[in-house]
């Protein structure tokens, strides 16, 4: 009840900061409406991309769902299509209350508020504010918390990080775990960091998941032929590569629209060919329609957002995988083999006895 209380009230205070902003608001303050231009709206969107990152933890609740093949899909797509318009409404809001060289980094609609001489709104939005990062908070330890207990599961940290409560059935202890490295974290690295990192990496995985989307579709293990197999990679290369030429293209900025159409028709040489390959796996309730367009389209935005982001956020991004990777070899590895291990003795054990008591009856 009480989560219901509050997210009632903060959809209203949503709405009463978009209303307040459109009536109170001037049009001469969207002037010039690209005072950065294409680029500077590319550079926005690669930092601010993190803050979709909610919508994926939707799916980390598969097991806690009644019917995750039908709800999930309809409760990530229906979220995330309510919550990007609501982020543009309150966006051209903002610039219509305070012109965009006058916008507060600390406290943006506060101030605006304030600028238009609404001094007591400025308190309510900021006890709403106050809510919506505490919830996004939870929403993030909520979807880590699962994370961790596959990991756990997988005995790449303690496997004790994988017990859920008896009661909740909810993994508790990593629940803590995920609260209290994220609230360190927090603690000791400036906003701009994570951004950047956090942006980066988000990034990466969209692009990741969309191509194992790819390959989940066209390949499958003694199904596939050898031929299509080669074909596929050859045109996944061909769509990573052009993606990646169109980034570099832009940061290096090129700005010549021959190289860019070169690279296009290189990109769309790439998905047509693969679009031409046959279809391996088939999902039984839902499936992501347009493939592999839209697959090899989010892999073309996500890497050239990520060009986006500048060198440092590639080094720093490069420092983070490199102690991860490093980790995965030297107890990774060797933690989930064991694990592997023991689970195919495991079966063993369970076929010959299975073997043992047909051959008594």
């Amino acid at each position: 009840m009480l989560n219901w209380i509050a997210s009632i009230a903060s959809a209203l205070v949503i709405l009463f900061i978009i209303v307040v902003g459109f009536i109170y608001g001037k049009v001469e303050n969207l002037r010039p409406f690209f005072p950065y231009g294409a680029e500077g709206v590319f550079k926005a969107s690669a930092l601010v991309y993190w803050s979709y990152t909610g919508f994926d933890m939707v799916a980390n609740l598969a097991e806690e769902v009644k019917q995750p093949s039908k709800d999930i899909p309809v409760g990530m797509i229906g979220s995330m299509s309510l919550i990007t318009v609501i982020y543009c409404l309150m966006s051209l809001a903002l610039v219509m209350m305070q012109k965009y060289t006058e916008i507060s980094a600390d406290a943006a609609y506060s101030v605006a508020f304030t600028a238009i001489g609404m001094n007591w709104a400025k308190y309510l939005v900021s006890i709403c504010a106050l809510k919506g990062m505490t919830t996004s908070l939870l929403v993030g330890s909520l979807g880590q918390a699962r994370y961790t207990t596959q990991i756990a599961r997988s005995h790449m940290i303690s496997p004790w990080f994988a017990l859920v409560h008896p009661k909740t059935g909810t993994p508790i202890y990593a629940t803590i775990l995920v609260t209290i490295a994220s609230a360190i974290v927090a603690f000791f690295t400036s906003l701009d960091v994570l951004s950047s990192v956090f942006s980066f990496s988000t990034l990466s995985i969209f692009m990741c998941v969309a191509i194992a989307l790819l390959v989940r579709r066209y390949y499958v293990k003694d199904v596939t032929a050898k031929k299509d197999l080669v074909k596929f990679l050859v045109s996944l290369f061909v769509i990573i590569g052009s993606s990646i030429a169109i980034a570099a293209l832009w940061n290096t900025n090129v700005r010549g629209w021959v190289w860019y159409v070169v690279a296009g028709v290189i990109w769309l040489s790439g998905t047509l060919w693969m679009a031409l390959l046959p279809k391996r796996r088939v999902a039984k309730v839902w499936s992501v329609p347009l493939v592999p367009w839209l697959p090899a389209l989010s892999i073309g935005i996500n890497l050239f957002l990520i060009g986006s982001l500048g060198y440092v956020a590639f080094l720093r991004f490069a420092i983070c995988t490199a102690v991860m990777i490093v980790y995965y070899l030297f107890v990774g590895v060797h933690a989930t083999y064991d694990v592997a291990h023991q689970i195919d003795q495991q079966q063993s054990r369970t076929e010959e006895g299975s073997a043992s008591s047909q051959v008594l009856l």
